[in-house]
């Protein structure tokens, strides 16, 4: 009889299920090997909200994170506690969320941006020429496959955006040479490391079982 999967294995399995990105999952599981690491590697079963709130406590006082980051290792724990140990969390109300600052967000006028372009080249040029000219965010960016653009109809299908919703972005006419050119490139890398035995790549979901 095979043993159980390790704990960071379920922990993969259930981010996986819910089709989470794997930026996510990768996020997800380092925070969680930090809080076992961070209290002698006893494991997540034996403890509780006390020992949450003082590994929340120890990255705002020692190491010094945002309140954004401390919401997202707190994440990291709940999902751990309630998808993968499957456990009531009766303590939950008692961990308190860190507050984010309200701020306004700097709005860069026409004329910065194009100062800002005019000093970036090559794939830097090109993701931040994307996501100026069409509002994508970083990640959908990186994440940007060949089969997602359409330069016929001058398209964009961003797959999994914010809320794991799809929609279009008008693809600008200037940019539709430097993604050709990008297609390109990216082509004979990618020919160039298979001969070396590498040229592997993250699928999401199905896609990564298709031999």
């Amino acid at each position: 009889m095979e043993g159980k999967p390790r704990l960071l294995d379920q922990v993969r399995e259930q981010i996986r299920l819910k089709h989470y990105s794997i930026r996510t999952e990768r996020v997800y599981c380092e925070w969680v090997k930090r809080f076992i690491r961070f209290h002698g590697y006893r494991h997540p079963v034996e403890m509780g909200a006390p020992e949450v709130e003082s590994f929340l406590s120890h990255l705002a006082v020692n190491k010094d994170v945002a309140a954004s980051t401390q919401n997202q290792t707190l994440a990291a724990l709940l999902f751990l506690y309630k998808e993968v140990l499957r456990q009531d969390l009766p303590w939950l109300g008692k961990v308190v969320r860190a507050k984010k600052p309200s701020r306004l967000p700097v709005v860069l006028s026409i004329e910065e941006m194009q100062k800002i372009l005019a000093n970036l080249k090559d794939e830097p040029w090109l993701i931040s020429s994307l996501l100026y000219g069409t509002g994508m965010r970083l990640m959908e960016a990186v994440r940007l496959r060949v089969k997602d653009i359409d330069f016929g109809r001058r398209e964009i299908l961003i797959r999994d955006g914010k809320g794991q919703k799809d929609r279009v972005a008008v693809l600008p006419l200037r940019l539709i040479e430097p993604l050709k050119a990008q297609r390109s490139h990216v082509r004979h890398l990618h020919q160039h490391e298979v001969i070396q035995g590498r040229g592997d790549v993250y699928l999401p979901d199905a896609l990564a079982r298709i031999p």
